[in-house]
């Protein structure tokens, strides 16, 4: 749900006022949750203009205004597991990492929060995956070798661990990443969050969605691997709880094949906002 209990509260209480924020057309929503559209494009600030940032995003909907304090760029599993080269991580997602550094440092730079959403998984979650899952991550068809299996080694000396288990070598983000997001972290900018499924919003709640919440954040900017799988999934559940979205392509990579992608675009664009890095950088700098 995304608003909080005492927003749901006096939402009710209000009745009928609370359904629109005003009888102009162009305003969608309600009181705690709304855009508005100008005559360029969108407001996203939901009233609260201070440091408004505008990003000229490609058609068909145009530029969007967004709130710095309440906007925040979510990486997902750009972890060992996807990317490394000796675990047949594949080239393209390594191709998009210098482009997601930069988008890290302006969305800092900015007062925007950065959160890396990746798999981590616990025994509790071993207990309780469905089936589908664990047949969908095996290795060679058979259960022993799905979550939570012993990986090896790789290189001689670096233990990969337990397949995305949290605090796993193979679950950490892959490469320069991992400095990154260790740093952010350090200095309160960047904040860590597990998943146990594709998507880090599924269900009733996530640690990620109560951070959302807790902190009145609601324009989400998408990037990682894979595009039509865990970003996808993200982004969607995303939308579907009400929150802004916008995927940025030149930061998502995919294996699949190429129409997996073409449909992620044509329905990101439905369902909120699609840009590329030299969209929103410039905007930033």
């Amino acid at each position: 749900m995304f608003l909080s209990n005492h927003f749901a509260i006096l939402a009710a209480a209000l009745g009928a006022n609370a359904q629109l924020v005003n009888p102009n057309n162009n305003t969608f929503g309600n009181v705690f949750n709304f855009w508005t559209k100008t005559t360029d494009g969108w407001d996203l600030t939901r009233g609260n203009a201070t440091n408004a940032i505008t990003l000229p995003l490609p058609f068909p909907k145009s530029q969007v205004t967004i709130q710095p304090a309440s906007s925040a760029l979510v990486i997902i599993d750009m972890q060992n597991f996807f990317l490394h080269p000796d675990l047949n991580g594949d080239p393209r997602g390594r191709a998009i990492i210098p482009t997601t550094i930069d988008m890290i440092h302006a969305f800092r730079a900015n007062g925007m929060k950065v959160f890396w959403t990746n798999w981590g998984l616990t025994e509790f979650d071993l207990m309780n995956m469905p089936p589908s899952f664990i047949n969908g991550f095996s290795s060679d068809g058979t259960s022993s070798t799905s979550f939570g299996s012993d990986m090896g080694t790789i290189q001689g000396n670096i233990s990969v661990g337990r397949k995305l288990m949290r605090g796993s070598w193979n679950a950490q983000p892959f490469g320069d990443l991992f400095e990154e997001q260790v740093g952010g972290v350090a200095n309160g900018t960047d904040f860590y969050f597990n998943k146990n499924r594709l998507s880090g919003m599924w269900g009733a709640s996530t640690p990620m969605q109560t951070f959302l919440q807790d902190n009145l954040i609601t324009t989400l900017f998408f990037g990682g691997v894979n595009i039509d799988q865990c970003v996808w999934g993200t982004l969607l559940d995303s939308y579907y709880k009400g929150y802004d979205v916008i995927l940025v392509d030149d930061i998502s990579a995919t294996t699949s094949p190429a129409a997996a992608t073409g449909m992620v675009d044509f329905n990101a664009q439905l369902n909120g906002w699609r840009a590329n890095s030299t969209n929103v950088l410039p905007a930033l700098m």
